[in-house]
């Protein structure tokens, strides 16, 4: 068995298929949580978020729509992939699920093969969205150090060295890569080549 660090959360309120799932899914190295209803299961949560949910859509008290919609509303558990779990033929509950925020839906009978290409296929693209928003943020913020070096510099008018924050010169190069994530490679403009070497540029 391989271990693996993600957490799973099964939640049915049939001992049996908690039973077939929880120790399928243990045997592939995940770390698996139970719960028998909906409370339940928004507990646990709340306490211990995994990384993704199975969840039955037929439950008593606390249904599979209404936790899922609860998990959707609240900004600490809104962006774990949820799967249904339902029977083959209630296509409005599968609709209904994507319109709460569900990601996929598994059909019962469970086979057990195809929730484990389910669940790594979502926690894939789960990990992929949580990367994306990394860059995104990384790129806001050099973005914004850009946009600083926007405002007026005080450079000068003969060495052209920048002036920071701190009252230190420095040079233009220098400067930037302070402030931005920009590295320099230095070549030679068609007039500089011309102007000190000029032999370069003779035909």
């Amino acid at each position: 068995m391989t271990k693996n660090s993600q957490t799973i959360m099964l939640v049915d309120d049939t001992p049996a298929n908690l039973k077939v799932l929880f120790e399928y899914l243990e045997s592939k190295g995940f770390k698996v949580l139970v719960a028998t209803s909906g409370e339940t299961a928004l507990e646990g949560i709340a306490q211990l978020p995994p990384d993704l949910i199975l969840l039955d859509v037929k439950m008593s008290g606390i249904d599979g729509f209404e936790t899922c919609r609860r998990l959707k509303v609240d900004i600490a558990t809104a962006g774990i992939p949820v799967i249904f779990m339902t029977v083959q033929d209630e296509t409005v509950d599968v609709v209904r699920g994507f319109t709460l925020g569900a990601v996929d839906y598994i059909t019962k009978p469970i086979q057990v093969e195809r929730v484990l290409a389910r669940i790594k296929t979502h926690l894939k693209i789960h990990r992929l969205q949580i990367d994306l928003e990394n860059q995104n943020k990384k790129l806001q913020a050099a973005l914004n150090d850009v946009k600083t070096l926007s405002d007026l510099l005080p450079i000068c008018s003969i060495c052209k060295k920048i002036r920071d924050d701190e009252g230190y010169w420095n040079q233009v190069e220098e400067y930037i890569s302070r402030h931005a994530d920009i590295e320099f490679s230095h070549s030679l403009c068609p007039t500089c080549l011309s102007t000190h070497y000029p032999d370069f540029t003779e035909d």
